[in-house]
This record gives structure tokens, C-alpha cells and sequence, in this order.
């Protein structure tokens, strides 16, 4: 089976058998992409969850865009975003020629099967939140951090609120930081170099001597 046909048909049965929209949607793409057919690392997953994030549109076609254009380039992203579009299309096609708005609200089965699902989506939910900050790894050392920017969030004070402000410091310390550990760590490495060739030539004059 051709890489384009398994993209499709993996981001077809995510589409079809996933309610919540794409926050939902991250734990079973996590599954299929990662753990089952292991096309992406855990970590590189992560990062292409950020760009999906970073994205306008849809976080579903998103994330399926830059997997498949990371796998199969244009072509692949095409394929991926066909297979999660079009059985939600296709759902809704259906409900819009054989149901009516007061059919699916007066509807006790489905009023039913719809507050059954509620849990299920919030568990969905949680689950990529906890994958992701074990990827990215958190631990009870930087946790106050994600918290803290949570609860600041949630506070809906002015201008605070706003999580574009905490995007953008996250990635400015982000780069700040692997920029200081990279430039110290080259200082390291030459240390180093200095030192095991101060002992070659100690070495030789002792042996000289």
C-alpha cells in the first residue's frame, strides 16, 4: 500500500471516529502517527503540533496538512487533508438531507448518545495535554511555569489575558536559551580541546625529557 493511500485512509478513520474537534483529535493522531505506524518521532511530533497551532484554520487539517507535508511534501498534505475532511463533510451532507435541526433537538436517542459523549471528549482532551507535557518535558521542577501561565490566562485581566503575549515570551526565551547553552557548550567542547592537547604535548616533552 502506497504511503498516500495509508495517510488518507489513517486521517479518514480519525476524522469519521473522532467528536470534539481537533484538541480531541490530538491523543488518537498522536496514536496512529507516532506509536502504530511510527512515521514521526514523539519530540518531532511536538514541534509540528506548535506549527499546526500556529497556523489560521482548522487545528485538525492543520496538524494533518504539516504531517503529510512532512512525510510525502504537497502531495501527502493533500492526501491527509482529504481523508480528514471529507468524512465530516460527508456526515454532514447526510444530516442536511434527511434530518432537520428540530428532528436532531426534539430526539431523545440522540439528545442521549450526544451527553454520553461529553465525557469522552473531555478525556480526550486531557490526554494529548499530558502526552505533550511529557514530551516537552515537564516535571514537578517546571510545572509552575504552564501552570502559571494557565491561571494568568484564566484570569481575564487586560492585555494579561492574552495568550499571544506568552507565545511569543516562550519563544523568545526558548531561543535565548538554546543560543546560551549552545555558545557555552561550544565553549566546553574547545576547553576540552585544549586541555587533551596540553597533555599530548606535556606527554611528549616528558617523554623527551
Amino acid at each position: 500500500m502506497s504511503l498516500y493511500l495509508q495517510l488518507f485512509l489513517t486521517f479518514s478513520k480519525i476524522g469519521a471516529f473522532t467528536f470534539g474537534g481537533g484538541w480531541a483529535m490530538i491523543s488518537i493522531i498522536q496514536r496512529e502517527i507516532v506509536e502504530k505506524h511510527r512515521w514521526i518521532p514523539e519530540d518531532e511530533f511536538l514541534d509540528l503540533l506548535a506549527v499546526a497551532q500556529s497556523m489560521p484554520g482548522i487545528l485538525a487539517v492543520n496538524i494533518s496538512v504539516v504531517i503529510g507535508d512532512r512525510l510525502k511534501g504537497v502531495k501527502g498534505s493533500i492526501c491527509a487533508a482529504i481523508g480528514t475532511i471529507l468524512p465530516s463533510f460527508l456526515m454532514i451532507l447526510a444530516i442536511a438531507i434527511f434530518l432537520t435541526p428540530d428532528t436532531i433537538k426534539n430526539n431523545p436517542i440522540v439528545s442521549r448518545i450526544f451527553k454520553g459523549i461529553r465525557p469522552a471528549v473531555v478525556a480526550l482532551i486531557i490526554a494529548p495535554v499530558l502526552t505533550t507535557a511529557r514530551a516537552a518535558g515537564i516535571n514537578w521542577k517546571t510545572v509552575a511555569i504552564p501552570v502559571a501561565v494557565a491561571l494568568l490566562i484564566y484570569s481575564k485581566i487586560p492585555y494579561i489575558s492574552n495568550p499571544i503575549i506568552y507565545i511569543v515570551l516562550g519563544a523568545i526565551g526558548g531561543y535565548i536559551f538554546y543560543i546560551y547553552n549552545g555558545y557555552h557548550g561550544k565553549n566546553g567542547e574547545n576547553g576540552e580541546k585544549r586541555a587533551n592537547v596540553e597533555n599530548v604535548e606535556n606527554g611528549k616533552e616528558d617523554c623527551h625529557a
